[in-house]
């Protein structure tokens, strides 16, 4: 897209009153564009119209007007989450009007050097992590995104002297055409929104996106044991900074089996220890690689292997993803309301050496979660469904042979959900037990997002 000075006089048109569609709208009313926000929302539901109307913004909510989108239109604007078989975007795509999300428009504005972290899981993570790393080494990193603050509204501040760190979803990235990060880091790829994207062909291919503009200039940083990952070596163009716990490699950072360290080898024959793995601050070999991954950027940014060190023994991880809650009479809570794939809620099962209680089930994408059965059988001793998907999960249970299975099925709202779930969860336990949410769905089913989930759980657990 052209920068949005260049729209000064057109018309653009923004789709969706959230976060980023808010400081989009901001963003080219300033530079003199003609813009209209619209929201499938009810306006009662749209608390940030108010402010938009004042400024001179046109709104539009409760439907998408025919209107909306005519040849006149200069640029669509959507909310990433905005699926592309919406009228409004399929109109738009069929008149040739660019549409992008709010990534392309903030690189427009962006001078400092980007550093875009992408991936099915550990995205907030990894990103957090660098985050912490760049601001360790008094490299002023500006954290925004997914998390912290819509780039829209971050990118026009920052300057050269900056980092700007960027955790990027498939939906994101998929609506770009000229994004280009200096830095570019693809953690895993594992089957998910394919309800979205519609097959794993456009999900990969929106996740590639990350690299398609990058030169010989920039790194491109890969998990080098995940075989998609691999499949993009021969369309790259930056320099390659690989990732691995199973390889030993010679250029880039690896698990050493034998001392169970992280190894950065500098491709020159020179290999230097960072730490051992088992001094990480937050569990589980996913976790490991998160931090291969964010050291593998810093070290990239110019961070020294000390600093990058010290930031891994120190951080506890972030809300929502193996969070400890609390322990009562002997069981343990944990919050991995992250887990919006059966992936994530492997891994995190994983990380456990004993049996345990599982609180799983959301929204349902279409997935069999046949890919459960094998944890199931060896690792979970009881669980508890509830979502749209816990008939499923439930099924994959029974096959498994779990002797304890209950399912939450009436509730007066999510919050009643959840708290039936963790008191069923609570009778089957006994002390030394742990009682892990993990999804392996996302929350939209029932909750705005995976946080209110993660949020709701804790009150509850809270509350026993």
């Amino acid at each position: 897209m052209k920068h949005p000075r260049e729209y000064r006089g057109l018309e653009v048109v923004v789709l969706g009153l959230a976060r980023s569609g808010v400081a989009a709208a901001k963003l080219f009313h300033q530079k003199g564009a003609l813009v209209t926000v619209n929201d499938k929302k009810e306006r009662s539901a749209c608390p940030e119209a108010d402010e938009l109307e004042a400024l001179g913004i046109s709104v539009v909510c409760g439907f998408h007007p025919e209107s909306l989108v005519h040849e006149g239109v200069a640029l669509v604007v959507k909310n990433p989450g905005i699926p592309y078989a919406v009228e409004p975007i399929r109109k738009a795509l069929e008149l040739g009007i660019e549409v992008v999300t709010e990534v392309e428009v903030a690189f427009q504005f962006c001078e400092a050097p980007i550093i875009g972290i992408t991936g099915s899981n550990g995205k907030t993570t990894t990103t957090t992590l660098i985050g912490l790393m760049l601001d360790s080494a008094g490299l002023s990193p500006v954290v925004a995104g997914n998390i912290g603050r819509a780039l829209t509204e971050a990118a026009p501040e920052v300057t050269a002297d900056n980092w700007m760190v960027v955790e990027l979803s498939s939906f994101q990235l998929k609506g770009t055409t000229s994004f280009r990060p200096r830095i570019a880091l693809l953690l895993n790829l594992y089957e998910t929104h394919l309800d979205y994207h519609g097959s794993m062909d456009d999900y990969i291919a929106s996740k590639a996106k990350l690299f398609a503009n990058q030169t010989e200039e920039d790194t491109a940083i890969l998990n080098w044991d995940d075989p998609v990952c691999q499949s993009l070596l021969p369309s790259l163009k930056a320099k390659l900074f690989p990732f691995s716990m199973k390889e030993t490699l010679s250029f880039g950072i690896y698990f050493d089996q034998t001392s169970e360290t992280l190894v950065y080898a500098n491709g020159q024959g020179d290999v230097t220890p960072i730490m051992p793995a088992r001094e990480i601050g937050i569990p589980g070999n996913f976790n490991v690689e998160n931090a291969m991954a964010a050291a593998a950027a810093a070290i990239t940014a110019g961070v020294e292997l000390t600093a990058i060190a010290d930031v891994l023994r120190s951080f506890q991880g972030v809300e929502h993803r193996l969070e400890l809650v609390r322990e009562l009479e002997g069981v343990t809570f944990y919050n991995n309301s992250k887990a919006t794939n059966a992936a994530a809620t492997i891994k995190s099962i994983e990380v456990f050496d004993q049996k345990l209680i599982l609180i799983a089930g959301g929204l349902d994408r279409g997935s069999d979660y046949m890919e459960l059965l094998p944890i199931f059988r060896e690792r979970i001793k009881g669980i508890v469904t509830l979502g749209q998907s816990k008939e499923k999960i439930t099924h994959i249970a029974e096959m498994a042979g779990i002797s304890s299975i209950q399912s939450v099925d009436t509730a007066k709202d999510a919050a009643d959900a959840v708290a039936k779930a963790v008191q069923l969860a609570w009778r089957m336990s006994e002390p030394g037990d742990i009682v892990l949410l993990s999804p392996a769905c996302a929350s939209w089913d029932m909750f705005p997002s995976y946080e209110d989930r993660g949020r709701m759980f804790k009150e509850s657990v809270h509350n026993l």
